[in-house]
């Protein structure tokens, strides 16, 4: 898998040995990370504002002190950020069925101490590629969002018939307006969403 560029992993483990070995690792396989000393940290990055624009992980211990790992993946879900930046828990065997657990209400994967270098790094570039593609389609939606609140309501309404694959004429019969103002307002709304056909647009408003 090729790596995803300008991506950061971030740490979150309260036993400095274990964020340094981490970072160590990922420096060898030209990752980049960031680490944090306890959840409540990291929850404070997030307190401040932080929104992912590049692609990014988090390595999460499932045992620390103050805040767990599980009640800041907890927070992660609650915010719709875990899938923006998927997490991968950290745990000690006693913490593997909570584990599998997290990873069931939508945690990316586990790793269990000690963990392989090489499949640990493996599921990390697994999961940056997610982030990616999760940005992805963020940024579409937002974008997709921003061109329909240029809409007028009356070119909703032919939007909305126009995706359902209905005719000029019987639009023009439904919303009670001359064929004529319906291409006008066709045009319109194909300018607006910056799309060439009724296929196009229908594929784009798909992605919502």
């Amino acid at each position: 898998m090729q790596p995803v560029q300008d991506a950061t992993v971030f740490i979150v483990d309260d036993d400095a040995s274990v964020r340094d070995a981490l970072s160590w690792l990922l420096r060898s396989r030209r990752l980049f990370s960031e680490g944090f000393v306890s959840a409540e940290a990291f929850d404070a990055m997030l307190d401040g504002g932080f929104t992912p624009r590049q692609a990014c992980c988090l390595l999460l211990d499932v045992r620390m002190p103050g805040m767990s790992g599980l009640a800041l993946f907890d927070k992660l879900v609650a915010q719709g950020l875990h899938l923006e930046m998927p997490v991968i828990f950290l745990s000690g065997h006693a913490d593997v069925p909570t584990a599998v657990d997290a990873v069931k209400r939508g945690a990316f994967d586990f790793c269990e101490k000690p963990f392989s270098d090489n499949l640990l790094v493996d599921r990390i570039e697994h999961a940056l590629a997610q982030s990616a593609q999760s940005l992805q389609a963020r940024d579409t939606r937002l974008r997709l969002q921003s061109l329909l609140a240029e809409l007028t309501e009356r070119e909703r309404d032919v939007m909305r018939l126009v995706v359902q694959g209905l005719p000029n004429k019987l639009i023009a019969d439904q919303l009670d307006i001359s064929v004529r103002t319906v291409e006008v307002h066709r045009g319109r709304v194909f300018d607006k969403m910056e799309v060439k056909s009724a296929v196009e647009l229908a594929n784009l408003l798909q992605k919502m």
